[in-house]
């Protein structure tokens, strides 16, 4: 999991929200469509790297939703609140999600302040452990075990799906560091950290810094 930091909202959905009176109510099921919906999952897109909330996989728009941290169920005044707005992976339109599900479908309702690790805690990527296998795992810190292990269970982020692409991801990173000098690995390293050129992230970047920072 990777640290999503916010933004402001979009200008637009500031905008749309201010034209609240008597009569009409901004509100997520009935009328929170084209334009503002598009242009805030483009802003959640672009803050988070196009890279996946929680598992980090790479994502458009067409694969995948806007996703509530705190779910519409239990918080409705959160609904249209951008802080409380991500993308995830599995579009919308994917209805019922493809098998296997994992990530803001598998989530779904859930939610408990001292067992769900948030991708806008700048501290989330503390509570995991990514060995060469692909596996993600709590970390051995007894305060943020029980947190992690939750996480993982509930957003099915260890299904055999999400190993399979972690593993394939950080076997091309390593397979990079091939001939590479030991200042060239750690220069490679750091490259993983920010987005390219274009503002993407390397797809489960977070696994890759992870391998880099603890075995190299």
């Amino acid at each position: 999991m990777k640290y999503i930091k916010k933004n402001q909202e979009p200008e637009k959905l500031t905008a749309w929200k201010a034209l609240e009176n008597d009569d009409w109510k901004p509100d997520w099921d009935d009328n929170f469509q084209t334009p503002e919906k598009p242009i805030v999952h483009d802003a959640l897109l672009k803050e988070q790297g196009y890279i996946c909330c929680y598992c980090g996989m790479r994502i458009t728009r067409e694969t995948s939703h806007i996703e509530h941290l705190k779910p519409r169920s239990a918080y409705p005044s959160l609904s249209l609140e951008y802080k409380n707005l991500i993308a995830s992976c599995q579009g919308e339109s994917e209805e019922p999600p493809p098998v296997p599900v994992h990530c803001g479908h598998k989530k779904k309702y859930w939610y408990d302040e001292n067992l769900m690790v948030s991708p806008l805690k700048i501290t989330c990527a503390d509570f995991f452990q990514y060995p060469a296998s692909g596996e993600i795992q709590p970390t051995d810190e007894l305060a943020k075990k029980a947190a992690a292990q939750t996480t993982i269970e509930k957003l099915a982020l260890n299904i055999s799906k999400l190993q399979n692409m972690r593993k394939l991801a950080i076997d091309a990173a390593l397979l990079a560091t091939d001939d590479l000098t030991e200042a060239e690995i750690q220069l490679l390293a750091q490259g993983y950290e920010k987005p390219d050129k274009n503002g993407q992230y390397t797809p489960f970047c977070a696994a890759i810094s992870y391998l880099f920072k603890n075995y190299f």
